[in-house]
C-alpha cells in the first residue's frame, strides 16, 4: 500500500470527484417537481415520459465522444450491474437506514406471520425505527411464545448508542446469553437467518448488536490520539470494544457467549483480552487479522480512508455455496504443524481497487461521494453477494446494505489502524490467541492469591470456500491446546480442578466468508450444538455450586 499516493493517483482522484459533483450539481439543478418527474420516468420507463431521461443520456454520450473516461471508471465498470438509471431512482426512492432493518427482519420467520395475522394495533416489526417489542404466540410460532424486541442502548458520552436486537423465550429462566456481532461495514440485519433458529434453545437469550459508529448504532466522530504504531491500535480497539464492555454492564450481564464474524470476530478477541471473566465461550465465524503477515505488521499507518477486502467485490455466492473446499481444510490439517507460521492467501488485487487504495478513497466514502450513482456502486458488492438468495430478499438487503454504507463515516474509519491492504491484521491475532481465557480477573493481595481464568472454549468457524484462511485458526488452534497443557502443568490445584480450555476448527460446506447468510442450515445446526453444549455446562456449575 501506498501511504502517499502518486501524482497520477491523485490526479484520477481529482476527476473521480470531479465528475461525481458534477454527477450532483446537474441532479440539483432540477427544482423538485421535475426531479419527482425523473422519478416516475424511472418507474415507468413505457409512460412515453422519459424525455428528461433520454436528453440528459445524449447529452452524457455527446460528451463521453469529446472526453475520455478516466481509465479508472472503465476497469470499474463490468463490477456493477446496476445501470445508471436504476441507480438513480433507487437513490431519489431509497428508504431510510431504521425501515430497511425493518424490512430485513420482516423476513424472519414467525414474526412476519405473527404481525401479518395480529390484530393489535400497535403490533409491527420490531427494528430501530420502531423500538419496542413483539411476541409471536404458539398458534403461529411452533417454538414460541418468543419476544422479539429493538431498542437504542444509550452509553455515557455524546452521540454515543448502541442499536440492539433481542429475542427472549417466554415463561423461561434465561440461563444463558448469546452476543452476536457483525462485521466491519456491516449491521445486525444480516443475521436474520439465525435470530429465528437460534432462539429454540431453551434458557437463551440472543442478543445482536450494531456496533458503535455502524450500522444503525449511533456514528459518533472516530478519532485516534495516539502517536505510536502500537498505541494508534490499542485506541482503536477500544474504541469498540469498551462500548461493548459498557453495553454489558448496563444489560447486567455476568458471563455471555460471544459470536463474531470477520472484524467483529478480531475484536471479540480484543474484548476477552481486555475485559477477561465475562465470557463462557467464544466463537469466531470467519475471524479476520488471524495468521501473522510481515508486511501487515511492519507497514507504516496508512490513512483513516483506506480499505481492505478486496474478495468482498470479487466473489460470487452462486459459486462460493457450491462444495469445492477451497480451503483444503482436510490436507491442510494433516500438513499445517506449526501455529503462527502459516503463509495467509495472497490473490490478486482488482485494478481499480488498488487504484482506490493509491488514491486514499474508501468504498463507502465513493458512495456517498457519487450521490444518485451510489446503489450502482453498492450494487458491485451485493449482485455479487446475494445472487444465491431468492429475489425479494436479494433486493431487501441490496437496499439495506446501501441505506447503511451512505450514511455519515465513523467506525468505518478503524480499518487501516488495524488491518494492512489484504486484510491481514497489524496486531495478528495469533501471536496473543494463547492468552485468551488465561487473564488475571483479580490481581493477588498480600491475603489472598490472583484469581486468573482457567479457560473457556474457543471455535473457529471457517466457510469450505472462505477467502479467509483456515490455515490461520488450525495454527491458533494448536496454541491453545498447549496453553491448556501448560495450565495443567503450571495451575494450582483449583486452577487444574476448573480448567475448561478447549478449542476446534469447524468447516461449513457450500459457504464462504459470510458462512452465516451462505448455508444457515449448516452454520445453524452448528450453533446449536455449540449453545446445547455451553447450556449443559453451566447447569453443571450451578449444580456443583448450589
Amino acid at each position: 500500500m501506498i501511504k502517499n499516493p502518486s501524482t497520477s493517483a491523485v490526479l484520477q482522484s481529482r476527476k473521480l470527484v470531479t465528475a461525481v459533483q458534477k454527477i450532483q450539481t446537474d441532479n440539483q439543478a432540477y427544482p423538485p417537481r421535475q426531479r419527482a418527474n425523473m422519478t416516475t420516468e424511472a418507474a415507468n420507463p413505457q409512460s412515453g415520459g422519459s424525455s428528461m431521461l433520454a436528453s440528459q443520456r445524449e447529452s452524457e454520450q455527446t460528451h463521453h465522444k469529446t472526453e475520455e473516461k478516466p481509465k479508472a471508471f472503465q476497469r470499474m465498470a463490468p463490477y456493477f450491474p446496476l445501470g445508471y438509471k436504476e441507480a438513480v431512482y433507487q437513490w431519489w426512492t431509497s428508504v431510510t437506514p431504521t425501515v430497511a432493518e425493518r424490512n430485513v427482519i420482516s423476513h424472519i420467520p414467525y414474526l412476519r406471520e405473527a404481525v401479518a395475522n395480529s390484530t393489535a394495533p400497535l403490533a409491527d416489526i420490531p427494528s430501530a425505527d420502531h423500538p419496542g417489542s413483539t411476541e409471536t404466540s404458539t398458534d403461529i410460532d411452533p417454538y414460541g411464545p418468543r419476544v422479539w424486541k429493538s431498542q437504542m442502548v444509550q452509553l455515557s458520552g455524546k452521540n454515543r448508542g448502541l442499536n440492539e436486537f433481542s429475542v427472549e423465550r417466554v415463561g423461561e429462566t434465561v440461563d444463558d446469553n448469546l452476543v452476536m456481532l457483525h462485521g466491519y461495514g456491516a449491521g445486525l440485519g444480516f443475521y436474520y437467518k439465525n435470530f429465528e433458529s437460534l432462539t429454540r434453545s431453551k434458557g437463551w437469550k440472543l442478543y445482536a448488536l450494531d456496533m458503535l459508529g455502524m450500522g444503525n448504532s449511533t456514528r459518533p466522530p472516530f478519532k485516534i490520539h495516539a502517536k505510536d504504531p502500537a498505541g494508534k491500535i490499542t485506541e482503536a480497539e477500544n474504541w469498540f470494544i469498551d462500548a461493548l464492555e459498557e453495553w454489558r454492564k448496563i444489560r447486567k450481564l455476568e458471563k455471555f457467549t460471544l459470536l463474531g464474524h470477520s472484524l467483529g470476530g478480531y475484536l471479540a478477541v480484543s474484548y476477552a483480552l481486555k475485559y477477561p471473566g465475562h465470557l463462557n465461550k467464544l466463537i469466531l465465524a470467519s475471524p479476520v487479522g488471524v495468521p501473522e503477515d510481515p508486511y501487515a505488521v511492519n507497514a507504516d499507518m496508512p490513512e483513516p480512508q483506506e480499505s481492505t477486502f478486496q474478495d468482498e467485490f470479487t466473489q460470487d455466492q452462486q459459486e462460493t455455496t457450491k462444495t469445492r473446499d477451497n480451503n483444503n481444510f482436510l490436507n491442510t490439517k494433516n500438513n499445517e504443524q506449526q501455529a503462527g507460521t502459516t503463509n495467509a492467501k495472497r490473490r490478486p488485487y482488482p485494478g481499480w481497487l488498488v487504484w482506490l487504495w493509491d488514491a486514499n478513497v474508501s468504498p463507502f466514502s465513493i458512495v456517498r461521494m457519487t450521490g444518485p450513482l451510489g446503489p450502482r456502486f453498492v450494487s458491485g458488492w451485493t449482485s455479487r453477494r446475494f445472487n444465491h438468495l431468492p429475489s425479494e430478499e436479494k433486493q431487501t438487503l441490496h437496499e439495506y446494505a446501501y441505506s447503511l454504507f451512505r450514511q455519515r463515516g465513523s467506525g468505518e474509519y478503524v480499518l487501516p489502524y488495524l488491518l494492512a491492504p489484504g486484510a491481514h491484521a497489524r496486531r495478528p491475532v495469533i501471536n496473543r490467541i494463547q492468552d485468551v481465557g488465561r487473564q488475571v480477573i483479580q490481581p493477588a493481595t498480600e491475603s489472598t492469591p490472583a484469581v486468573k481464568e482457567t479457560g473457556f472454549p474457543i471455535v473457529f468457524m471457517y466457510g469450505e470456500n472462505d477467502w479467509m484462511d483456515v490455515a490461520g485458526g488450525l495454527a491458533a488452534e494448536e496454541k491453545l491446546k498447549q496453553a491448556k497443557v501448560k495450565a495443567l502443568l503450571q495451575g494450582t490445584e483449583e486452577e487444574k480442578r476448573k480448567e475448561s480450555g478447549a478449542a476446534k476448527v469447524i468447516v461449513i460446506k457450500k459457504a464462504g466468508h459470510h458462512l452465516y447468510l451462505d448455508n444457515p442450515e449448516d452454520f445453524n445446526r452448528v450453533m446449536k450444538e455449540e449453545l446445547d453444549e455451553t447450556r449443559k455446562h453451566t447447569l453443571k456449575e450451578r449444580e456443583q455450586s448450589s
